[in-house]
C-alpha cells in the first residue's frame, strides 16, 4: 500500500509527504550530497538508501532505550514512517567530543584534539543567515523556544552523545561531534528528529583515524558511499 500523499516539503536531503494519518508522515531520503551550507552539491548513488537505513537502525536502538523520536518504522529502501511534528524547533544541538570541522577552525585547535568536556553548541536553523551559533539567550530572544525547554533538550543531548558514543564504540568506531534537531508532536511531545547518519555525525575508524562520514565529500577524500556503507554494515553485524 502507497502512504505517500502530498508532498509537504522539500529539504536539502529529504522530502517529506503526508499520509492518511495527519499525525504521521513519510520522508524519503534523496542522493543529494551537501556541504557549506548547500555551496558545494553532487549526488552519491544509493546515499540516501543507505542514510535512511542508518538511521533507522540507530532510532529504533534510541527507542529501545527510552528515548522519545520521530521514528516509527523503515518503510522501504529510501522511505521511514514518522510522527508528524507539529512544531519543528528551529535550532540545531551539537555536541563535539573532540575538536574538528568549524570548531577547531574557529578556536585553532588542532583537529583530533581531544576535549576534556563535552562541548554543547546551538545554531540557528536559517540558510539565508548559514545557520549561525548562538547561545541559550539568543534562542529565547528570538522566540524560538524557552529557557526550560532549552534545559530539556541539553540534558537529553547530554545522555544520547554518551549513549550513541558507545554504540559506535562497539562497532569501532569514534563519534567525534554530532548534531541534533528536535520538534513536537501535536500532543506536545518533544521528539528526536531529522536523522542520525554520517551526514550528521562526524565519524572516525578507531584504528585508523580514517573518516567514515560527510568530511569524505567537503575534502574529496572519495569513497563516500563506500565509507557510509561501512557504517552501516558494522551496524547490521554488531
Amino acid at each position: 500500500m502507497n502512504l505517500q500523499g502530498e508532498l509537504l516539503y522539500t529539504g536539502k536531503t529529504k522530502q517529506v509527504f503526508a499520509t492518511e494519518n495527519p499525525e504521521q508522515v513519510v520522508i524519503y531520503y534523496k542522493d543529494d550530497a551537501l556541504a557549506y551550507n548547500g555551496i558545494k552539491r553532487a549526488q552519491i548513488t544509493n546515499k540516501g538508501v543507505i542514510n535512511n537505513k542508518i538511521s533507522a537502525n540507530i532510532y529504533l536502538r534510541l527507542e529501545k532505550m527510552g528515548f522519545n523520536t520521530h521514528f516509527i518504522k523503515l518503510l522501504s529502501d529510501r522511505e521511514q514512517l514518522c510522527k508528524r511534528k507539529e512544531t519543528v524547533i528551529q535550532l540545531e544541538f551539537i555536541v563535539r567530543n573532540i575538536a574538528a570541522g568549524s570548531m577547531a577552525k574557529r578556536l585553532g585547535l588542532k583537529t583530533g584534539t581531544k576535549l576534556s568536556t563535552p562541548v554543547f553548541e546551538i545554531c540557528y536553523k536559517n540558510d539565508e543567515l548559514n545557520d549561525p551559533l548562538i547561545n541559550e539567550y539568543h534562542a529565547v530572544a528570538l522566540g524560538l523556544s524557552t529557557f526550560e525547554e532549552l534545559a530539556e533538550i541539553q540534558s537529553i543531548v547530554k545522555k544520547l552523545n554518551l549513549e550513541l558514543q558507545n554504540i559506535f564504540d562497539k562497532i569501532g568506531v569514534i563519534m567525534v561531534d554530532a548534531k541534533f534537531e528536535f520538534g513536537r508532536t501535536a500532543d506536545g511531545i518533544l521528539v528526536l528528529s531529522d536523522e542520525i547518519s554520517p551526514d550528521t555525525t562526524r565519524l572516525w575508524d578507531k584504528k585508523t583515524i580514517e573518516s567514515l562520514d560527510r568530511d569524505r565529500f567537503r575534502h574529496d577524500l572519495g569513497k563516500v558511499a563506500e565509507a557510509y556503507n561501512e557504517i552501516l554494515n558494522r551496524l547490521n553485524n554488531e
